[in-house]
């Protein structure tokens, strides 16, 4: 398996691919919001802390709504769009102060729990290559 972290490109926004249906097939809605809520909390203890809501409860919907988008991008239920409207997560995630820095974190607290997953190679290295490449939209300050 490749955990490769790509650089990131200040401006460059890499064209994404979206994961392999496998991986909701194979991990199914539960599968997944445990994948979330594991890297949340990782998230929750990591130096970029402060970019997650402290309060449980909120942890705890934030954890809902990301778990929501994945289960969604990897072609379950639509329960974002249903729930949140369309997914503008550029303009969602605004708001914070995401640099190149925090999405090596981010994309750091996803390996750990992905490497922890008992799934087919190809279908794992899809769900990565999307983080991977996805993540890159989401930077939106320098370091």
């Amino acid at each position: 398996m490749d955990f490769t972290i790509n650089k990131y490109k200040l401006g460059y926004k890499p064209e994404v691919t979206i994961p392999n249906s496998q991986f909701f097939v194979l991990l199914q809605e539960a599968g997944i919001r445990k994948l979330v809520s594991d890297q949340y909390n990782l998230l929750a203890e990591s130096s970029i802390k402060h970019l997650f809501p402290s309060d449980k409860e909120q942890l705890e919907i934030a954890k809902k709504h990301s778990a929501d988008f994945f289960i969604q991008i990897c072609g379950g239920p639509k329960y974002f769009n249903e729930n949140r409207g369309k997914p503008m997560l550029i303009s969602r995630h605004a708001p914070f102060k995401i640099t190149p820095s925090a999405r090596i974190v981010w994309l750091e607290c996803y390996i750990k729990v992905l490497s922890q997953l008992n799934l087919p190679e190809n279908v794992l290295q899809s769900f990565w290559n999307y983080l991977n490449v996805f993540s890159n939209w989401m930077v939106n300050a320098e370091e």
